[in-house]
C-alpha cells in the first residue's frame, strides 16, 4: 500500500510541473487573441506568484487542520479549476481573476508534499520526485504545442491539462486513507533515524524565523531560486546579445540548462545512496561556480554552452537536498512550518530577481549576467555553510 502512495506522490509531482511552463509557451498566441501587449504576461505571472507565496506561508496551519492528503487533493483540484477557467477566458481580466486560485493551489501542495517526503522517505526519492517535476514542466509546453500545431487554440491546451489535473484530483481523493497509514506529517513526525514519533506543532512566522539556522536557510532558498530562474530566463538573451549567437541556436542551447537539472536530479537520486545531502549540496555548488566561470572565460561559444549545462547539473541536487534536510535541521515537529516559509522565500527569489536583472541589463549591460549569477551562488554557499554549523535537531 505504501508503494501505491509513493507512486501517487510521483504522479503528483508531474502534475506540479505541468502548469508551470504553460503560460510561457502559450502567451505568443494568447496576447494577440486577447488584444493586450506582450509584456502583460508579467502581470499574470505576478498574480500567480503572489497567490503561491501567500498559500505557502499559510500552508502549515491548513495542513495541520485537514491533513497533507486532503490539502494535496484540494490544491490540485483548485489548479484544475483555474486551468479550466483559463481555457474559457476571453479577456485579460478573466485571466487575472483565474490566476488567483491558480497560484493559491500551487503553494500549499508544494509545501505539503515536500515536507511529507522529507519526513517519510529517503533522500533519493526527493531528488527523483523533483526530476519528475521536470518531466511535467517539459510535458506542459509539449501538450500546448501539439494543440497549436494541430489546428486548435491555446484554450484547448489549457483544457487538456485541466482534464489531466481533474483525473489526478479524483485519484488523490480515493487515496486519502493511504496517507494516514504512513503517519501523516501533520499528525506525527519521525526522528532522524525513523525511530519513534514526535508530535507535530504549528508555529508562527516570527517564532519560526527565530529558530537557529532559519534565517540562513531562508536566504539560501531565496538565492538558489534567484540563480536558477535568472539563468533560465536570461541565458538565451546573453548568448544572443553578448556572445553573438543566432536566436535559434541560443534557444536550443539554453534549453540544455533545464535538461541538466532534470538529468542531474535523476543521477543525484543514485548518488544519495553513497553521499550525504550535505556533501551533494557542496558538490552542486562547486559545479555551479565552475559553470559560471565557463560563461565568463573567453573560450568560445561551445565552452560557454557547456557552462550552462554544468550550472543545470550543479543546481540539480541543491534544492531537493536542502528540502530533505529540513526535518533534520529543525526537527520533525516544526518542519512543516519551516517548509512553508522556505517555499515562500524560494518563490520570492523566482519572482523578483529575474526582473531585477532585466533592469540591470538595460541600464548597464547584459555582460554582467555571469557576475549576477555568481553573486547569488556565493551568498548561497555562505548561508548553507552557516546552516551546517547548526546542530541538527533529533
Amino acid at each position: 500500500m505504501v508503494s501505491i502512495l509513493l507512486a501517487i506522490i510521483y504522479i503528483s509531482f508531474i502534475s506540479l510541473g505541468l502548469p508551470d511552463s504553460l503560460l510561457g509557451s502559450a502567451w505568443p498566441s494568447m496576447y494577440q487573441q486577447l488584444g493586450v501587449p506582450v509584456s502583460y504576461a508579467g502581470v499574470v505571472s505576478m498574480i500567480i506568484a503572489g497567490g503561491t507565496i501567500l498559500s505557502s506561508l499559510f500552508s502549515d496551519k491548513l495542513i495541520h487542520r485537514i491533513g497533507t492528503g486532503m490539502v494535496t487533493a484540494i490544491s490540485v483540484g483548485m489548479t484544475a479549476v483555474a486551468l479550466f477557467g483559463f481555457s474559457v477566458s476571453n479577456s485579460f481580466l478573466m485571466l487575472c481573476l483565474w490566476g488567483i486560485p491558480y497560484g493559491l493551489g500551487a503553494g500549499s501542495v508544494d509545501a505539503a508534499l515536500n515536507n511529507y517526503v522529507a519526513l517519510h522517505y529517503k533522500a533519493k526519492h526527493m531528488s527523483w520526485l523533483h526530476c519528475f517535476w521536470g518531466v511535467g514542466a517539459t510535458m506542459g509546453p509539449y501538450i500546448m504545442g501539439a494543440c497549436l500545431t494541430g489546428g486548435l487554440t491555446w484554450n484547448s491546451g489549457y483544457r487538456s491539462i485541466s482534464i489531466i489535473q481533474i483525473v489526478l484530483t479524483a485519484v488523490l481523493v480515493v487515496s486519502l486513507p493511504l496517507w494516514k497509514q504512513k503517519q501523516d506529517a501533520d499528525v506525527t513526525g519521525i526522528n532522524e533515524f525513523g525511530k519513534g514519533e514526535v508530535p507535530a506543532k504549528s508555529i508562527g512566522l516570527k517564532e519560526a524565523v527565530q529558530l537557529p539556522g532559519a534565517k540562513a536557510v531562508l536566504v539560501a532558498f531565496f538565492c538558489y531560486c534567484a540563480l536558477e530562474s535568472t539563468t533560465g530566463l536570461w541565458g538565451a538573451s546573453y548568448m544572443v546579445a553578448y556572445r553573438g549567437m543566432s536566436t535559434e541556436a541560443a534557444a536550443k542551447w539554453a534549453s540544455l540548462f533545464y535538461l541538466g537539472i532534470t538529468a542531474g536530479r535523476f543521477i543525484s537520486g543514485f548518488i544519495t545512496m553513497r553521499m550525504t545531502s550535505k556533501q551533494l549540496i557542496r558538490l552542486g555548488q562547486g559545479i555551479i561556480i565552475l559553470g559560471v566561470l565557463l560563461l565568463i572565460l573567453p573560450f568560445g561559444n561551445m565552452i560557454m554552452c557547456a557552462g550552462f549545462i554544468l550550472i543545470g547539473m550543479g543546481c540539480a541536487p541543491i534544492y531537493p537536498c536542502l528540502l530533505h534536510e529540513t526535518p533534520h535541521h529543525f526537527g520533525a515537529a516544526v518542519s512543516q512550518s519551516i517548509m512553508g516559509i522556505q517555499m515562500a522565500c524560494a518563490y520570492i527569489g523566482t519572482t523578483l530577481m529575474p526582473p531585477l536583472f532585466g533592469i540591470i541589463a538595460s541600464q548597464i549591460s547584459i555582460s554582467v549576467y555571469p557576475f549576477y549569477l555568481v553573486l547569488f551562488a556565493l551568498l548561497m554557499i555562505v548561508m548553507v555553510e552557516k546552516l551546517n554549523k547548526i546542530k541538527k535537531v533529533k
